[in-house]
């Protein structure tokens, strides 16, 4: 069974169908890339799946449970992080603030919200300083724990890329949903991307990630899903993917002399 499917997801707005009777599939402690050119349709199934929009039809499931239709804030504490295609930092927040917040809200997901709130007043500087440890081990895994009093909007771009993912990885999740994580990135840093989403993979963390950057893609992703105009038109490995006939003419386009041919 598929750690996360979805089965027929279709999302239309008015006349237009962004994505058309989708079956995703994602495998517990593997990388999966989802790609295609611009319009395909990427970012609409990661909103659908993540609950920041609902689909038309279709269902989403996650771990065996159907989760279509859930709100962002309940697929997060079942278990799914994201982060987004523009960086969304509480910008004016220092850098270990930002992490907490991710942090606190894991630390939300209690039954009995009334009998939480009673104990961290009771606890509230134990249950602080818990959760400012438990941030820090964010940033240092990403090496970032000498900036924590920075501001973020401070930070170099690829260090805001990596904290917006420690962020997401403070609600402890077991699936991470990255939405174009090298986009404005030098080759250096997307170099040490590469190294990074491999280690979130290896703590056991199951990612999933839409990206341009067809080299990082091809190099960590063990299985890639392909769209073009909302359809899925092909799934596999990187080699596969890269001989598929429709995957090259949906990036490359027909030769027109192919065309002719065809008539």
């Amino acid at each position: 069974m598929s750690m996360l499917e979805t089965q027929a997801l279709t999302r239309e707005f008015g006349g237009v169908i962004a994505v058309n009777k989708v079956d995703f599939f994602v495998e517990k402690n593997m990388i999966t890339g989802l790609i295609g050119p611009n319009g395909a349709g990427k970012t609409t199934l990661f909103n659908n799946i993540t609950g920041l929009d609902t689909p038309t039809s279709g269902k989403v499931f996650f771990e065996g449970k159907e989760i279509t239709g859930t709100p962002a804030d309940r697929v997060c504490r079942l278990g799914i992080a994201r982060t987004f295609q523009n960086i969304r930092l509480f910008k004016e927040l220092s850098v270990i603030d930002n992490v907490m917040v991710g942090r606190h809200f894991h630390a939300g997901n209690s039954h009995n919200r009334t009998i939480q709130a009673i104990l961290s007043y009771l606890n509230v500087e134990k249950e602080e300083k818990k959760t400012y440890l438990d941030a820090m081990k964010w940033l240092e895994f990403f090496g970032l724990e000498n900036l924590r009093n920075e501001k973020a909007k401070n930070l170099p771009y690829g260090y805001q890329r990596e904290l917006e993912i420690a962020r997401a990885l403070a609600t402890e999740p077991r699936l991470l949903f990255l939405d174009e994580p090298a986009a404005g990135m030098n080759p250096q840093e997307t170099e040490d991307l590469m190294k990074t989403i491999r280690r979130i993979r290896d703590i056991g963390v199951t990612v999933v990630l839409i990206e341009h950057d067809m080299k990082l893609v091809m190099n960590i992703c063990d299985n890639i899903t392909v769209l073009n105009y909302g359809q899925k038109i092909a799934q596999g490995t990187a080699m596969e993917i890269q001989s598929n006939p429709a995957v090259i003419e949906a990036y490359l386009g027909k030769d027109e002399d192919e065309e002719d041919d065809e008539e």
